[in-house]
């Protein structure tokens, strides 16, 4: 039982350490980038005031073509999760709204812990089907860490 009980006590410190995790150095948080396959850029912006951990909060995408012009209408998957933790969102964020300028509503984000976190965007519009990953690390309010 003892055995038991100390195995589990190192796996709570194990996780609570992990929580901790700083994210790799030079990592890229750009928040403009092209596609995969550069068949679009994409700005991801994020809320005006950093998110609480564990609080949903909205974000906005603008999509545009390769040479600039806004894409209205697309269809815009959200995923992405913690690269050094091996899980996911704990939501489903969507995409609710389709705002003039080939500006789009993902709602319904959340994020669990501190951390590096990756935003995946699955995109599909006439001009054919594309992906693109941001990264964000998210801090504890007023600590910077």
């Amino acid at each position: 039982m003892n055995r038991f009980i100390s195995a589990a006590l190192s796996l709570v410190a194990l996780v609570t350490a992990a929580g901790c995790m700083s994210a790799p150095p030079n990592l890229d948080v750009s928040l403009t980038r092209p596609s995969v396959d550069n068949k679009y850029v994409v700005t991801l912006q994020p809320p005006a005031t950093p998110a609480a951990i564990n609080q949903l909060h909205s974000w906005q995408v603008k999509l545009a073509s390769s040479t600039g012009a806004p894409i209205a209408h697309a269809r815009i998957t959200v995923d992405g999760g913690m690269p050094q933790h091996g899980h996911g969102l704990p939501t489903r964020p969507q995409v609710t709204q389709d705002l003039p300028g080939g500006t789009y509503l993902i709602e319904g984000m959340k994020f669990s812990m501190t951390g590096w976190w990756e935003i995946k965007l699955a995109i599909d519009s006439p001009e054919g089907a594309d992906k693109v990953t941001f990264n964000t690390v998210v801090s504890e309010p007023g600590t910077g860490r």
